[in-house]
């Protein structure tokens, strides 16, 4: 395995992110600030709508243009701020140094080009390989992610893979220039639970081979715990809780996360054959109509809220070693 350099590969610094809407101008992601250590894996989790996806987006320099735009804050990479690099620079970055994997592949895969045709336009575009030597480091990028003979493969549209299958190509494109980055995306959306494990099981033994760094994009905590070593809680739009896992996973300090926690399947250890009973966060995410307002986003959902919580915004601050929160009640025993 590579080792990881010290200091941050990337640097997200007071990141916003704003849209226009029927309800004017509002920050989708709201001064985030994340690092991401080379050879790591990071992961980013919230319910949907909480800004996980458009933090990848960003990173991509892929914001939709209109409605959207970075309105502030810097994306730092390998001491270059992205935020500043032309649409040229970034299309030489995107697919090479950071690539992403895409939540559903029948949607990023192209239905009319074999899948071996797909991994080698990217190796030439990136690579300046010849099309014979692509079309064989194609082939063997399959092999690489365990899919069985690869050189017929490799003349299969999409549509005759399953779906296991599909999600194993792309993690293949993804990886085909050895990115220094890799966005995985909710990759295993739709995937019954064995091909899920198989896919995590890969993106781990890739990450060992070849030192890339991972911000593994999820609403799972479960998945959190298997894959990552640090990880970072979002709620519209914002940062609420972040440090290393196991200290957020034994003690969160956020009432979000500790319901995201809650919300995680797991038998009971006692004698018992039925499944202990899963807790729920109630309410609904805010609208985007919402993000932005000066206060904590959360309260409507809180079983701790207090006046101070519905004035004011709570910032993230330390609640012990690398841990932290942003809540005024932090780690307090819910009301």
């Amino acid at each position: 395995m590579i080792e990881p350099r010290s200091g941050p590969l990337l640097s997200l610094r007071d990141l916003t992110v704003e849209f226009a809407t029927r309800d004017g101008t509002v920050p989708v992601l709201d001064r985030l600030s994340i690092d991401l250590d080379a050879g790591a894996t990071l992961g980013l989790v919230g319910e949907s709508g909480c800004g996980k996806s458009m933090t990848a987006l960003a990173i991509m320099g892929l914001i939709p243009s209109p409605p959207g735009r970075i309105a502030g804050g810097s994306i730092h990479f390998a001491d270059e701020d992205l935020t500043r690099a032309t649409d040229s620079h970034l299309r030489d970055i995107r697919g090479n140094a950071i690539s992403m994997i895409f939540q559903e592949p029948m949607t990023s895969l192209n239905p009319v080009y074999t899948i071996g045709e797909q991994i080698a336009e990217v190796l030439r575009r990136h690579q300046d390989l010849a099309r014979r030597a692509a079309w064989d480091r194609a082939v063997e990028l399959l092999d690489s992610v365990s899919i069985p003979l690869p050189g017929r493969r490799a003349h299969d549209y999409p549509h005759q893979l399953s779906g296991g299958m599909r999600q194993r190509v792309m993690i293949a494109i993804a990886l085909a220039c050895r990115p220094r980055i890799l966005i995985a995306d909710e990759p295993t959306t739709a995937l019954d639970v064995t091909v899920q494990a198989q896919i995590f099981d890969l993106l781990q033994a890739l990450r060992e081979e070849t030192g890339t760094a991972i911000i593994l994009i999820t609403h799972d905590m479960g998945v959190v715990a298997e894959m990552a070593e640090r990880v970072v809680v979002m709620y519209a739009g914002r940062m609420v809780e972040e440090g290393p896992v196991r200290d957020i996973l034994s003690e969160p300090h956020h009432p979000y996360t500790q319901g995201l926690i809650a919300s995680v399947p797991h038998l009971q250890t006692e004698v018992s054959d039925e499944p202990e009973d899963l807790m729920e966060i109630p309410g609904i995410v805010p609208s985007l109509a919402e993000f932005g307002r000066a206060r904590c986003l959360f309260a409507p959902r809180c079983p701790r809220a207090s006046d101070r919580c519905r004035r004011e915004q709570p910032l993230l601050a330390a609640s012990g070693g690398q841990h932290k929160a942003a809540c005024w009640h932090s780690g307090a025993a819910p009301a």
